[in-house]
């Protein structure tokens, strides 16, 4: 599970950073850089799994196919279909690797067959399962501002820390205004939430990949320990309410910011943009462009760093102290 993070850092958030400061600089040559580096999101978690795995060279090259395959038909799932296709493929492809004299032609044939033929079967449900979990959001969305609030936000931290992706879900549900906002502040204090939690472990390093990068670095852990998930959902717990009920933040860009988090800072960014310029979803919904005052600049920062970081440290310092 680590090895698919890694391959997802490398691929998809470095490539979600670049075009960042591409819109940021004005400099459409770094967009295009971005969207190269994001266009290879399947293939790069395909190999990062197959060399985990000490796949054969020729395993290894086929992987490339077999992962843009699970990841574009996998939808929201896209991660999570990615690294269950691609146990599927090196295994099959270990049976024949180096067992016929053609090993050129067999290996990388049945490597690729049996891996994107799985993907065609498997994907796309792991794709309608992942992105059920909207469903839940949209009823959440429909109550009261705290309950609003504390659901989505909830919601969408796990989302996003778990192999699937929190942006397709917000993308695809159109996720803007105040239910936008509070995913984003349940998916900042996730981020956030694990970088300060774990900093003793994993120092300053590990304090830039998961804040600006991805808390689903943390899953091999999580798997292992699940408890050591409580300090980001009660960052989210708190974090969510607070968005909705006291500064009552709008997240009113691209639907996709709202599941983005401090990820390449495209969360925050998308706020910003929502202010001043909506998006066509955010229109479509009523909402017009303001002028931020100082509270809505302090909410947003808040949000997205300072409630988090303090409410995840202290019930990280707590849980040592348990012993837990």
């Amino acid at each position: 599970m680590s090895a698919m993070a890694h391959g997802l850092f490398a691929s998809l958030l470095i490539g979600t950073i670049i075009n960042t400061l591409g819109n940021l600089l004005g400099l459409p040559f770094l967009n295009q850089i971005g969207g190269y580096a994001t266009a290879g999101t399947g293939a790069a978690m395909a190999i990062a799994i197959a060399y985990n795995l000490k796949a054969p060279p020729f395993v290894l090259y086929s992987s490339v196919a077999v992962g843009l395959a699970a990841n574009s038909l996998g939808g929201a799932g896209g991660p999570l279909a990615v690294y269950f296709i691609v146990l599927i493929a090196v295994f099959f492809g270990k049976l024949v690797s180096k067992t016929t004299p053609v090993d050129l032609i067999v290996t990388p044939l049945v490597t690729i067959l049996t891996g994107v033929s799985a993907a065609y079967l498997l994907a796309p449900p792991i794709g309608k399962a992942a992105s059920s979990i909207g469903y839940a959001i949209m009823w959440a969305t429909e109550q009261q501002p705290f309950i609003m609030g504390l659901i989505v936000s909830v919601i969408m931290g796990i989302v996003l820390t778990l192999p699937i992706s929190s942006a397709a879900v917000a993308a695809s549900f159109g996720l803007v205004g105040l239910a936008g906002g509070a995913a984003h502040a349940g998916c900042c204090a996730h981020m956030v939430g694990f970088a300060v939690a774990s900093y003793r472990e994993n120092k300053i390093g590990g304090l830039a990949a998961q804040g600006l990068g991805t808390s689903m670095l943390q899953m091999p852990n999580l798997l292992q320990k699940p408890i050591l998930w409580l300090p980001a959902i009660a960052a989210s717990a708190v974090n969510g309410p607070v968005a909705s009920v006291v500064f009552k933040l709008k997240q009113n860009g691209p639907p996709i910011s709202s599941g983005m988090g401090t990820s390449g800072l495209v969360g925050p960014i998308g706020v910003v943009s929502g202010w001043y310029t909506p998006s066509e979803n955010a229109l479509a919904l009523g909402e017009t462009a303001i002028n931020p005052t100082a509270f809505d600049w302090l909410g947003l920062i808040l949000i997205s760093v300072v409630i988090p970081a303090i409410v995840a440290l202290l019930v990280s310092e707590l849980m040592r102290k348990k012993g837990l």
